[in-house]
């Protein structure tokens, strides 16, 4: 996720370029609060802080908060994707998950812990090609290419 983004400056990382008007900087916040830490953390480890921010419906992490650097956007991913892996070496692939939001997600529902890590491997694959992407646009360097 984050080599996608090696050498763009702040501007480039704040600067939308999209229609929807999501900056990368905020692409790797939603993907450190809204899946590593709400998943893992929260769903998989049951951790009452996540779950209280979760029912508190605090924002989630499109919501940048503008005086936070780059780095420390990238530092909070990094350590976030560490607690999750964590969790994960804890687990029963085959296990339910601890806790389930019905409030956030109505009648859809991941049954278990490998659902759930691929779900995860998907929305992740998913923003990857959404920075690949975006970062053509903003500079026109490409991260993976094939001949």
């Amino acid at each position: 996720m984050l080599g996608a983004l090696e050498a763009l400056d702040e501007e480039a990382l704040r600067r939308p370029v999209l229609p929807s008007g999501w900056t990368c900087l905020a692409l790797v916040s939603h993907l450190t609060y809204d899946d590593e830490r709400f998943w893992f953390r929260g769903v998989i480890g049951q951790d009452p802080e996540v779950i209280a921010a979760v029912e508190r419906r605090e924002p989630g992490g499109w919501q940048l908060d503008a005086g936070l650097g780059a780095e420390e956007v990238f530092a909070r991913y990094r350590a976030e994707a560490a607690l999750a892996d964590a969790v994960l070496s804890e687990c029963d692939l085959d296990a339910a998950p601890v806790w389930w939001p019905e409030y956030v997600f109505g009648e859809w529902r991941l049954d278990s812990v490998r659902q759930i890590v691929l779900h995860h491997i998907t929305e992740t694959a998913t923003h990857a090609g959404h920075l690949d992407v975006v970062r053509e646009l903003i500079d026109g360097a490409q991260w993976i290419v094939q001949d």
